[in-house]
């Protein structure tokens, strides 16, 4: 949000606007006696949003410390919250990359702690917008409603360049159930996690920072071998804490990459964002529509538009001594400006010289602002990725802004970080459970993650630079991954002022080429343990690719998307797709389950539905289904599987979006992260027992479920 939330009534049923301070509950009188609730407002305090303001005031936000302040509270820490000094997993940044990492660890049972050297979440600015596969990741820790509803949809695109339009259309489209960007504030989402992982009991550490760490050598084996010794900001005192792994999600300069000696290859660019967060006054007519204004003169600006008619705009900067501020200065106060050696600092520019230039891009359209600075900064834009994202033993990881930074251009930032997160989290969770070998589960996070790092430097560059009519040379990685599949070419633009046919030839190509990896529902991830690379699959989606979410039925009474079942964060999801459960698949159902009946099977050696969740994909409607699986030995599956129902019309089913074989049907596995793992024909179950043996780990045999299945259902 941008400023404050306003007092508002439901009196009449809907939203409207109120007094005073409603959420303040008054105790009232019954029955002639005083009585006073127990609970008790917290109290609240108005921060400003911003250092830097416009003339027209300042912009406050209100922070409720008890809620959201985790140690820092001044209201001291709950008697529920006992950490120790020996844990799984040690996280060291609670901005976006941290907190997600926490939410899942959280849902899987491990034991962390998360700490940060902020007094409390992010207040305002930075990222602002999250993908549709942002919001499927979300939905699968059941967070998706919280976000996706908070505030505006970007579904268009405008393009202005020299005061004429370029390209005014439809955007941001998907499969995906969260069709367009949803625009949300990372202080918003950080809040959502914070108060999701009180819920589970967990307190952000706050004003707290690592001093120093070191790994045990393999010499010395330890089933906690990361030795950790943290210090309280506030108070000094000190702790040694053991961890089995340490995450550093502790930024751009993070302090862990660094004792790692691990390289941030790529360059620092000559671009300069002037950033603002406000309401404007304007007469450019897609002022409120996501977009772009170019001038081939000046530079480019991005516009987004946020909650109640704020936007944040993104105006590039001339800091050259011949550029429009160098020459505003000089007019100004001459000797002042020579004194200063002529040169612009860029991190002097203040909000008034910004919409200066912004209005230098627009022209000849204007724009002025409309209330007080709700954000302000100048930003320079690095494009890096570390050169690992693992140390060799795979106990300390990096993710977020520690592991790659880039330019705004994507909304890459927020949005890669999740997919970090999620990518990372079921691993070594999982990993710190036994319940994965971690020296060949452990190594797929790095290779995985920074192939994609690598490909957003790629893409986002290549348009900004576009935005830009910069020249500026792309970011190269190829002398640090030699054993990778090569990266998709970068587009590579030549500015064209005046010239709307090669604009537009460049916005075709790009926008058609990358398209879906902007939305993050293209990120295939390269063969290797978890992703093999097989000849012959069960299934038309490529092992490593987002397995796709069709509609199908799950009752008489309710339909909704195969994600729906899909949900967890280390539950590993058999969908195992059964036709009509007659003809030939049926009896490749009964060999199916006696299959995992079988002591000797994957399916049991590794943890039967402790950890497995088998959904049936079958053509039938309900009622069908119920009576073709009580018999033939298939009672075991309609006991212990989710059986979902594909009745929609043949061109747009379940069984089509996967491009399933009604004679052999197919299992595939889809990885907690919601990418396809692997597939195979109904019939080759025999090479899901090498393929998980790979990498997991076999349990102790234990209780028998429903039907000889064990685990729980």
């Amino acid at each position: 949000m941008a400023k404050s939330l306003s007092p508002s009534t439901f009196h009449n049923g809907y939203r409207q606007a109120g007094k005073g301070t409603p959420w303040v509950i008054e105790s009232k009188e019954i029955g002639g006696d005083d009585e006073e609730s127990h609970w008790i407002t917290p109290p609240s305090s108005e921060v400003l949003s911003s250092n830097v303001h416009n003339s027209l005031g300042l912009n406050t936000m209100r922070t409720w410390p008890t809620i959201y302040d985790g140690t820092s509270s001044p209201h001291g820490i709950p008697k529920w919250w006992r950490p120790t000094n020996e844990v799984d997993v040690l996280i060291c940044g609670a901005g976006p990359a941290g907190l997600q990492i926490a939410v899942s660890l959280a849902r899987q049972g491990v034991n962390f702690r998360i700490i940060d050297k902020a007094t409390q979440p992010l207040i305002a600015g930075r990222a602002d917008g999250v993908q549709p596969r942002f919001l499927e990741t979300l939905h699968s820790w059941g967070l998706a409603t919280e976000v996706h509803e908070e505030g505006p949809l970007i579904e268009r695109t405008a393009i202005y360049k020299d005061g004429k339009k370029l390209m005014f259309n439809t955007s941001h489209q998907s499969d995906s159930r969260y069709r367009g960007l949803h625009i949300i504030t990372q202080g918003q989402l950080e809040r959502i996690y914070v108060r999701d992982l009180v819920r589970h009991q967990i307190l952000v550490e706050r004003q707290s920072s690592i001093v120093d760490f070191e790994v045990g050598s393999d010499q010395r084996p330890s089933s906690h071998p990361v030795s950790i010794r943290l210090r309280n900001e506030k108070t000094g005192a000190e702790e040694t804490i053991r961890s089995k792994f340490l995450i550093g999600s502790d930024g751009g300069a993070s302090m862990i990459r660094k004792k790692l000696q691990i390289p941030f290859d790529g360059v620092s660019t000559d671009i300069y964002w002037g950033i603002l967060d406000c309401k404007f006054e304007s007469d450019y007519p897609h002022a409120w529509v996501f977009g772009s204004v170019i001038s081939s003169e000046h530079g480019g600006c991005v516009i987004i538009p946020r909650e109640d008619g704020y936007i944040r705009l993104y105006t590039q900067l001339d800091t050259s001594t011949t550029g429009t501020i160098a020459q505003s200065r000089q007019a100004k106060n001459s000797s002042e400006f020579q004194e200063s050696g002529g040169h612009v600092d860029a991190h002097s520019v203040t909000a008034d010289e910004v919409l200066q230039q912004a209005n230098k891009i627009f022209a000849p359209y204007k724009l002025k602002f409309a209330a007080p600075l709700s954000w302000f900064t100048v930003w320079k834009i690095s494009e890096r990725v570390a050169r690992s994202f693992s140390s060799p033993d795979c106990r300390v990881h990096l993710a977020g802004d520690a592991a790659h930074i880039h330019s705004v251009m994507g909304a890459f930032g927020l949005n890669a970080s999740i997919m970090d997160s999620a990518n990372l989290a079921w691993k070594i969770g999982m990993c710190a459970q036994n319940k994965a070998k971690l020296s060949t589960l452990g190594p797929t996070y790095d290779s995985e993650r920074r192939y994609h790092a690598n490909r957003i430097i790629h893409v986002s560059g290549s348009y900004l630079r576009f935005i830009c009519n910069s020249t500026f040379p792309l970011a190269e990685f190829s002398h640090v991954n030699k054993e990778w599949p090569p990266l998709p070419e970068p587009q590579k633009y030549q500015p064209s002022a005046g010239n709307p046919e090669e604009d537009l030839k460049f916005l075709h190509t790009f926008f058609g080429k990358n398209g879906p990896f902007l939305l993050g529902i293209d990120a295939d991830y390269a063969p290797s343990v978890i992703v093999p690379e097989t000849s012959s699959v069960a299934i038309a989606p490529r092992n490593g690719v987002r397995a796709p979410n069709p509609r199908v039925c799950f009752d008489a009474n309710k339909t909704g998307y195969l994600y729906d079942t899909l949900t967890g964060a280390a539950r590993l999801h058999l969908v195992i797709f059964a036709s009509d459960l007659q003809g030939p698949i049926r009896n490749r159902l009964k060999n199916l389950a006696q299959a995992m009946l079988n002591p000797s099977s994957f399916f049991r050696r590794f943890g039967g539905l402790d950890r497995f969740n088998p959904v049936i994909v079958t053509k039938c409607v309900p009622h069908e289904a119920e009576s073709l699986l009580q018999s033939d030995g298939l009672e075991v599956l309609r006991g212990n599987c989710t059986i979902v129902y594909d009745d929609r019309a043949p061109d747009e089913d379940a069984h089509t979006c996967y491009e399933v074989d009604h004679v052999r049907g197919a299992i595939v596995f889809v990885r907690p992260d919601l990418w396809v793992g692997t597939s195979v024909f109904m019939d080759q179950v025999d090479l899901l027992d090498s393929y998980f043996e790979a990498w997991l780990v076999p349990t102790q045999e234990k209780s028998m479920m429903t039907n000889g299945m064990n685990g729980h259902k």
